[in-house]
């Protein structure tokens, strides 16, 4: 084999194993929404200050949830810890306006 070759050979294998680190973590491709609003800052808020359109959606849209605690960001944003009927719970996340955020 001529060292022209060896080096050929040589520089694939060391090509292919720069690559496993980075194979063995496949990278998580998804929209961002969740991320962002996980980076913003909520301070939790009375309940009682929820706006309107606020509780209006949590009752036509979760019937029976019960508001355990009210967060706030700088966005006007809102997150919202509840508990349902069968004692399960969620974070729930609105815009001011009742209008949610899917995540």
């Amino acid at each position: 084999m001529n060292s022209e070759m060896k080096n050929l050979v040589f520089a694939t294998a060391l090509a292919v194993g720069s690559l496993s680190p980075m194979l063995a973590n496949p990278p998580i491709f998804h929209d961002g929404i969740m991320e962002m609003i996980h980076a913003q800052d909520f301070t939790e808020i009375e309940k009682d200050k929820l706006p309107d359109a606020i509780t209006a959606a949590l009752e036509k849209d979760y019937p029976g949830a019960t508001v355990e605690k009210a967060y706030l960001n700088d966005v006007n944003e809102y997150k919202l810890e509840v508990i349902f009927d069968d004692d399960s719970s969620e974070e729930l996340f609105i815009h001011a306006d009742g209008s949610w955020i899917e995540i």
